[in-house]
């Protein structure tokens, strides 16, 4: 191959490489609004379905996700657990699962992965060839059984508080946009449409949280039930407070945009505080790397030319 054919084949590559690296954010843009808006059009489908089937007027509205199988798979559920199964579907729903068997999965999870790993672990201590005495096998055992069962919990956790940490980062400017909305003169459910679309691009979670509440705003009769159960959906206290101070403003006749301003403030002072909170821990757990990577190389650079002289003196 001669160098002119080479030139063109590297440029060629870089030509599609930048052509590349210029479409992935659109098309990343545009799968994000079409994620949010697919899941969006589901709700309002289940909404729509479940008000024709008459069984969505006096009953929580999380628990009509989808028709017939929904329904049994909750009754299921509430069987099995009881009181412990509404706590599951709320950690689900917080953790954006939103599948009506995915409770019951969770629950069979946590019963089912402890045994296979205290098996896994029984398997090991028989084939090894030291000798452990019965009590730290049976320890080992117990407490392969106990990660077991918490380790389906620790990961719907960790999903939950990355989910709401999104949510709370970009939940101010939210109200922001919502706040420009109402003052000038759009209704609740369009303008809480409106935004979702708009952050739909910078936090997906927040944009189907929002257009969920905005399907159950414009399909339920009762905006108060809407606003609960997105509270309950995201689990975090700015969705709490947000949901608390628009049913009050409903209930007393104050202003809505009020309500909005003020929260905010708290919301983005909130974030402030927390992003201080964070540098000032930073100095305290810099200090561990400091010592091991940085001062040895300060002694070096500062001692090694010393040494050096000494060493060519002796």
């Amino acid at each position: 191959m001669d160098n002119e054919l080479i030139i063109t084949l590297v440029s060629a590559l870089l030509a599609a490489g930048s052509f590349a690296a210029f479409a992935l954010p659109f098309l990343n843009k545009t799968e994000k609004k079409e994620r949010y808006r697919s899941v969006v059009d589901k709700r309002r489908k289940d909404l729509f379905q479940a008000t024709r089937d008459g069984r969505i007027h006096k009953t929580k509205t999380e628990k009509n996700v989808s028709a017939a199988d929904s329904m049994a798979a909750l009754y299921k559920m509430q069987q099995i657990a009881g009181a412990m199964g509404e706590k599951v579907r709320d950690k689900m729903l917080q953790a954006g699962i939103r599948s009506p068997k995915a409770p019951i999965k969770f629950m069979i999870a946590q019963a089912v992965v402890p045994i296979v790993l205290a098996g896994l672990t029984v398997l090991v201590l028989s084939n090894t060839e030291k000798e452990i005495s019965d009590m730290m096998k049976l320890l080992s055992v117990f407490t392969a059984a106990v990660i077991g069962y918490k380790l389906p919990d620790v990961l719907i956790k960790n999903t939950i508080l990355k989910r709401q940490e999104e949510i709370g980062l970009a939940f101010p400017d939210s109200l922001d946009m919502m706040l420009i909305c109402v003052q000038g003169g759009i209704g609740l459910e369009q303008t809480v449409d409106r935004v979702a679309e708009e952050v739909a691009e910078h936090s997906p979670v927040l944009a189907e949280e929002l257009g969920l509440l905005s399907a159950e705003m414009a399909m339920l009769n009762d905006r108060r039930e809407a606003l609960q159960d997105f509270a309950r959906r995201v689990g975090s206290g700015a969705a709490k407070s947000f949901a608390t101070s628009l049913i009050q403003a409903e209930q007393y006749g104050t202003s809505i945009s009020q309500a909005m301003r003020v929260m905010s403030d708290e919301l983005r002072d909130m974030r402030m505080a927390k992003a201080e909170q964070k540098a000032a821990a930073l100095p305290p757990k810099l200090t561990v790397p400091m010592i091991l990577f940085f001062l040895p190389a300060l002694f070096i650079i500062i001692l090694g030319p010393a040494g050096i002289s000494a060493s060519a003196l002796n």
